[in-house]
């Protein structure tokens, strides 16, 4: 009868609130929340018009001008972390460590496109991440030009020894991906030799950008690599006036065994719930072109600024608040998952998993995915960001290296901001810090910094459904 009586109650309430909170409960949490107003203030004036101003991006220019890219498996990456296991040593925080991983190791090698006929023409590309090479000689065939997978199959029996090039339109990264990811081995299915994939990019100024693609168990691997936008609409008109188009394709690219590499972690111990964590998060690999400064070496480095920033301030939240910068991200959340399958015994000890890896300009607002109580809580949150207009919570909070844990039930949250500028750059030789504005990471570290700490710091975790 307790339990029923219980469960009736729960349902009025859920019912007469829409998201489990009780009037009165929802009341105190705004009260507690509103309470760390000055705390919030204070973060922000240090981060944003103080001595910490520009600190993230002097630290991240600093990285990534000495290392540069710094892809799986590489010397550069392993060099990078070396270093910043020593910074956050030197920067005073607990518990720095590094965490053995295994990820993969792949290297692009020499690389080239001609096209032969209808003339003469030096394309620029970039091998896709576990793509397999060509032979020394290289693949000299012709081109069969799709937009669809839906009219690669339908023109199945045309692409046979052919290299394929997909001209698909970008509607979005999530969905536009898919080609980069499955081309190759869609295009392998109906017999052709190579895929030239148009780069998934939001503009471009001739810039070919890469990423990671994915072979399919039982199908043929071929050689595979992004072409430019302005190549693949060429190509595309070409095709459709009945020109004849050839392509010399040589790639020296290689897989080899996986590399051992680490995750690396720092931390500010909780003062009362220690063992209970609020995690804030970055990658620090990245592809071999560029820099890696916009993805993801902004989202590291705020993330390792919210501590310096509470530490420099004398905060110390209830919980503790841990820093994991993960690696090999890029090869699809490698490092993270082998710390989930470490830590998830602990699963119940996590209030929040934080990652910024959609670029750190200027922040619309905080994805967030979590119960009905918790986005209320979290709205709470964000409204003590008021003072530099960025309290929105929208939807979706996922990230790569924190999918396990939302999955799994924790709460999880990641930065929003220009993404029509991100993807401009991403995974090209445009990311650079000269895509990066250090103000605008004053802010995005600044709202990291408060939301984390505000998280890490109430009396009671955020509720799960």
């Amino acid at each position: 009868m307790k339990y029923l009586l219980f469960t009736i109650v729960s349902i009025v309430d859920l019912i007469s609130l829409g998201s489990a909170i009780s009037q009165r409960t929802f009341q105190e949490i705004q009260e507690e929340i509103a309470s760390y107003g000055d705390i919030a203030k204070a973060i922000i004036n240090l981060a944003v018009y103080g001595k910490a101003q520009n600190r993230s991006y002097e630290r991240l220019a600093l990285l990534v001008d000495t290392i540069g890219p710094r892809l799986s498996g590489s010397k550069n990456l392993e060099k990078a972390i070396q270093i910043m296991y020593q910074n956050l040593q030197e920067d005073g925080l607990e518990n720095v460590h590094l965490e053995p991983v295994k990820i993969p190791h792949w290297e692009r090698g020499e690389e080239s496109a001609v096209m032969l006929e209808p003339r003469t023409h030096k394309m620029a590309i970039l091998g896709l991440g576990s793509s397999i090479g060509t032979p020394p000689e290289g693949i000299t065939a012709e081109v069969l030009v799709v937009t669809s997978f839906d009219e690669l199959h339908r023109r199945a029996p045309q692409a046979r020894g052919k290299i394929v090039v997909y001209n698909q339109p970008y509607v979005n990264y999530s969905s536009t991906v898919l080609y980069r990811v499955q081309g190759a081995s869609e295009a392998a299915r109906v017999g052709a030799v190579a895929s030239l994939i148009r780069s998934v990019a939001s503009s471009s100024i001739y810039s070919p950008h890469t990423g990671l693609q994915e072979y399919q168990d039982g199908v043929p691997k071929i050689p595979t690599a992004c072409i430019t936008v302005e190549d693949a609409e060429m190509m595309s008109r070409m095709a459709s006036r009945g020109s004849r188009i050839v392509i010399q394709l040589k790639m020296g690219a290689k897989n080899y065994p996986d590399a051992d590499s680490f995750n690396t972690v720092a931390e500010l111990v909780g003062s009362k719930y220690p063992e209970q964590v609020v995690l804030v998060s970055g990658h620090l690999d990245s592809w071999d072109v560029g820099q890696g400064a916009m993805d993801d070496g902004g989202g590291a480095f705020i993330s390792w600024e919210t501590l310096s920033l509470i530490k420099d301030l004398g905060l110390r939240p209830k919980r503790t608040l841990r820093l994991v910068l993960w690696t090999a991200e890029e090869q699809g959340g490698v490092g993270a998952f082998q710390y989930y399958q470490l830590h998830k015994a602990n699963i119940s000890n996590y209030s929040l998993v934080m990652e910024s890896d959609l670029g750190t300009f200027f922040p619309y607002g905080l994805q967030f995915t979590g119960s009905d109580k918790a986005r209320a809580i979290m709205k709470e949150v964000m409204c003590l960001l008021q003072p530099i207009n960025v309290t929105q919570v929208l939807q979706y909070g996922e990230g790569t290296d924190i999918s396990y844990w939302i999955q799994a039930g924790v709460p999880g949250a990641s930065l929003l901001d220009d993404l029509y500028k991100y993807f401009s750059f991403h995974h090209s030789h445009g990311d650079t810090m000269t895509v990066m504005d250090p103000k605008q990471m004053n802010v995005a570290a600044a709202v990291w910094a408060v939301v984390s700490f505000v998280v890490a710091d109430m009396e009671e975790m955020l509720p799960r459904s």
